[in-house]
């Protein structure tokens, strides 16, 4: 539904040649938002990472793609194997039909390693996430505490509230730390420096 204009997007950016191209993970999925990495790559624009334009704390932040410098020959590559993909054809490195961002067996294990990255980036964002929702909620409390009075009654009541959800929050913070942990572990095993090291740039 939301993979053919995310790729008109794509080929939009290249066909301006704007030097980064940002995209939210509108797949459902965090496999198939790495599958259209795959395919963003394969039309001159390599994922980078957390793009600066992410508002800080979303849920669902944007991801930079940076235009690479043999996107042309990319793009008449693979616009020459694949002249349907922009209307709902088959995509460079997927299987045919059905669900369109399905890796095919020898891209998978570059697909994977995109999925890595993606998992290592995103699982950076939800400490910021959850502090600042658990700053709205606190000041969402106190606005009608304000108005009805500070009672022990009412003050435990709002206390016990935002105890629930920042036992939440910590609980997602170990969920984020593992999975940070474990795809690192990936990245490291497979021999990627992610994320990048910018003084070695």
């Amino acid at each position: 539904m939301f993979l053919r204009p995310q790729l008109r997007a794509l080929l939009r950016d290249g066909s301006r040649g704007a030097e980064r191209h940002d995209a939210r993970n509108l797949q459902r999925s965090w496999r198939k938002f790495a599958a259209f990495a795959y395919v963003a790559e394969q039309y001159g624009y390599r994922f980078e990472g957390l793009s600066p334009l992410s508002p800080k704390g979303s849920p669902n932040p944007y991801f930079a793609f940076r235009r690479l410098p043999d996107a042309a020959e990319r793009v008449a590559r693979s616009a020459q194997q694949y002249p349907t993909a922009a209307e709902g054809g088959q995509l460079p490195g997927m299987r045919p039909g059905g669900n369109r961002l399905r890796p095919l067996a020898e891209v998978r294990q570059d697909v994977d390693l995109l999925h890595a990255r993606i998992m290592v980036d995103y699982s950076r964002t939800h400490r910021r996430r959850g502090l600042t929702a658990l700053l709205v909620l606190l000041i969402a409390m106190l606005i009608p505490l304000s108005q009805t009075g500070f009672s022990s009654q009412s003050l435990l009541v709002c206390g016990g509230i935002w105890l629930f959800f920042a036992a939440l929050w910590l609980t997602g913070l170990v969920i984020a730390r593992h999975r940070y942990s474990k795809y690192s572990r990936v990245l490291r095993d497979a021999g990627v420096d992610w994320p990048p090291n910018p003084s070695l740039a």
